[in-house]
């Protein structure tokens, strides 16, 4: 391990809560984050978020020793560099930092400290077990599953681990598919078959058609049963479709749910100058929208009166609106879908969607944004299960489903008791890509420690847009009344949702880290109240070190 002198710092003078990113001499390129995380103790970390690479200098730094990216709200432990919230899976690599001859030195490696990461350890510490009694069978494999697996190897956990998947890939970043139309698994997987071996970890490519519970196996759809000593279900959602005249029988009709979908639906656009019709107007249908608009003539049906209603309220969604019908997006709003009906060219393939006022839109290819149900009809008729009127399974505090051993539900298909803002305890299901893989890593450490206390997050969303917008906690018990700073037209505002004089829930584009700062806020239960935010108060001028 090498010495290496910090460029242009000669004193470790940063208060608590300061941080600032230095070049380190004699390694090309290379910065480390240098920290004061309190008690006296100053660290050198990986400048860079792992997730997507956002400067942490940018970041919030908390009294208790959270470092947390100014994009997305994952989080990081300030004198470990550990991984401690979604949506991050690498933890930042730390340094030690020594003070000599008026100058500063951090101790490391070259290449980690150009690199600024380190991966988990997922090596078991000892003999896999081999007993039925000790596997963990995940069933999914999305973002929970990796949470759960990874977190569960990062902790100890020496028991066989099976993960049943019928997406045909290896967990990847779903949220690109979406905003980017990501097609290329090998870009979007986050680990390679080669990293989950070496932790003993066993993806079997299958589909799940029913649970015995009493005797505690998994049964798939090619007959093989798979005992298990604890379950996680991690399911996902189901993209919901039109029951309407055409929509079940014309091609060209897509739903974006997958990799194969995106692959399906990039290869109906080709090279350009399609006629892209999105029905719905939430978040899916806004960033296949906003992320086909520029070679495209792109025309996107809602049921509210502006896109994103339900969630943003009219005033955000309103302006959203019009940065969009910048890019030349075509809204329809207050409209109701008749039917679909086919090309003049090609019978088997759609050519026009009708609405119930009679407008018809020419489409080349249409793409369905109307919600997803939770994907759990592997467990419909199954008299151990006791589903949600929404097909949900109701979990308690650890995500483990009530009268069911040894069973817990994380993600898309779980409705668990949300402790944020104006939650209450309150039973409510979120689909957020962040929460399940917080759920989790949750759910990891209860099979570890079942006596351990549950997990707090407050929930994080994001979404591309006419920028980059960022989301926070959950309207669970609805709002009544927005504050809003800037001008969402202008992709440049904070919107904060409350319920009487508490903020349950904000959205910012072009203000980071107000977000990240207003979730840790939430999360310490000091988020400023209605009243204070009415009389001015910016939300970034709040000390989170105090």
């Amino acid at each position: 391990m090498s010495e290496y002198k910090l460029k242009d710092i000669s004193s470790l003078s940063l208060q608590p809560g300061e941080k600032k990113e230095v070049e380190v001499e004699g390694i090309e390129g290379a910065k480390v984050l240098v920290v004061n995380a309190g008690g006296g103790q100053i660290q050198a970390l990986g400048p860079k978020c792992t997730h997507y690479g956002a400067p942490l200098v940018n970041g919030v730094l908390t009294k208790s020793g959270r470092l947390v990216c100014p994009w997305h709200g994952a989080c990081f432990n300030a004198k470990t560099g550990d991984v401690e919230d979604a949506p991050a899976l690498d933890a930042l690599a730390a340094f030690e930092v020594v003070q000599r001859d008026g100058a500063i030195y951090v101790k490391g490696e070259e290449a980690t400290i150009k690199s600024g990461r380190r991966k988990p350890n997922i090596k078991c510490r000892g003999a896999v077990s081999t007993a039925d009694a000790d596997k963990v069978v995940v069933v999914g494999g999305g973002s929970g599953a990796i949470g759960t697996v990874e977190a569960l190897r990062e902790g100890g956990f020496s028991g066989p681990i099976t993960v049943v998947t019928k997406e045909g890939y290896l967990p990847i970043d779903r949220t690109k598919l979406s905003k980017a139309l990501l097609t290329d698994v090998n870009k979007a997987q986050w680990r390679d078959s080669g990293f989950f071996k070496s932790g003993s970890i066993d993806f079997v490519e299958d589909e799940v058609t029913d649970v015995d519970f009493s005797n505690k196996s998994v049964i798939t759809k090619s007959g093989t049963k798979h005992p298990y000593g604890r379950l996680v279900l991690a399911t996902g959602g189901t993209p919901r479709y039109l029951p309407l005249q055409g929509f079940k029988v014309l091609d060209n009709i897509f739903v974006l749910r997958t990799l194969q979908d995106t692959k399906k639906i990039v290869d109906a656009i080709g090279e350009k100058g399609k006629k892209i019709v999105i029905v719905g107007s939430s978040f899916i249908g806004m960033e296949i929208a906003n992320a086909t608009a520029a070679d495209n003539t792109v025309s996107v049906i809602g049921m509210e009166s502006v896109p994103l209603e339900r969630v943003l309220g009219k005033d955000v969604g309103a302006g959203l609106q019009k940065g969009l019908e910048g890019k030349g997006i075509k809204f329809y709003m207050s409209a109701g879908v008749d039917k679909a009906e086919p090309s003049a060219s090609d019978s088997s393939k759609v050519g026009s969607v009708v609405l119930k006022d009679g407008t018809k839109l020419e489409a080349d290819l249409v793409v369905l944004g109307v919600g997803v149900g939770p994907a759990t009809e592997f467990l419909k008729g199954n008299n151990a299960v006791q589903l949600e009127k929404d097909g949900s399974l109701k979990t308690d505090e650890n995500f483990l489903v009530p009268g069911l051993k040894d069973v817990y539900a994380i993600g898309d298909i779980a409705t668990y008791p949300y402790h944020g803002p104006g939650g209450q305890g309150n039973h409510t299901r979120i689909e957020h890509w962040n929460v399940a893989q917080n759920q989790g890593r949750s759910v990891a450490k209860h099979i570890i420690k079942p006596s351990a206390k549950p997990d707090s997050f407050i929930p994080v969303f994001w979404s591309a847009l006419t920028g980059q917008l960022r989301y926070c906690g959950n309207t669970v018990n609805g709002w009544d009344d927005l504050v809003l700073q800037g001008n969402p037209a202008e992709s440049k505002f904070v919107a904060y949702y409350c319920k009487g004089d508490t903020v349950v829930a904000v959205a910012s584009m072009g203000r980071d880290p107000a977000m990240t700062k207003s979730a840790e806020l939430m999360r310490e239960g000091a988020m400023p109240s209605k009243s204070q935010l009415q009389d001015g108060l910016d939300i970034l001028s709040v000390s989170l070190i105090a």
